[in-house]
């Protein structure tokens, strides 16, 4: 995360709601002898106090908590090169603007009764955003099949301690270098979403 406090103004509310929406980032757990990560899919709370995720059992984090250990899930959306030149003032450099959420916490896991309902909390997450498709429920796959599949699956929980957001949009450039250069990130940008990138460094959300 980028130390300038300039782009940590953000509330945990909106970090939160941010991180819940994206509901996608990469879990890491300390290990030897380096870190381990997985890209996973995850239900934040309500409150943002807990997110629920399921691993593959033959996943090496599954294999390291024996007991519960600190993790970080970390939650990027969008972002874009930025050229200097489209700041139209003098003496800069290049950078890269982005949105990204970290939650800090303890990740357990669950008991193995509780996969199920992580399952279906998720699915329906995902499935109700897509209407008018009918939703898919796992109560429509054969049951012998489910309990196969779900054999290979663990459930688990992180309990969010912390939550740290990094919205770096230009807001330590003067507002006629960040308009310039969200105009022309809209335009051309280089990155994932450089469009949302551009749309926020013009309104600059959570200052």
């Amino acid at each position: 995360m980028h130390p300038n406090p300039a782009f940590h103004t953000a509330s945990d509310r909106d970090n939160l709601t941010f991180a819940r929406q994206r509901a996608f980032g990469v879990l890491s757990v300390n290990a030897d002898p380096a870190p381990l990560l997985s890209h996973i899919p995850y239900r934040l709370s309500d409150d943002g106090s807990t997110a629920s995720l399921h691993l593959v059992r033959s996943n090496p984090i599954v294999r390291l908590l024996t007991e519960p250990k600190p993790a970080v899930l970390a939650v990027s959306g969008a972002d874009s090169y930025v050229s200097p030149d489209w700041y139209e003032i003098p003496d800069q450099v290049p950078t890269w603007n982005y949105v990204a959420v970290h939650l800090r916490g303890t990740l357990e896991q669950r008991p193995q009764d509780e996969l199920r309902e992580v399952l279906d909390h998720l699915t329906d997450f995902f499935e109700t955003q897509l209407a008018p498709k009918p939703v898919w429920r796992t109560d429509k796959m054969p049951s012998d099949l489910m309990d196969r599949m779900m054999r290979m699956i663990v459930p688990f929980r992180l309990q969010v301690t912390s939550v740290d957001g990094t919205w770096k949009l230009a807001q330590n450039k003067p507002d006629s270098a960040r308009l310039s250069a969200a105009t022309h990130v809209g335009r051309c940008g280089i990155g994932l979403e450089a469009q949302l990138i551009a749309a926020l460094m013009a309104r600059l959300p959570n200052s």
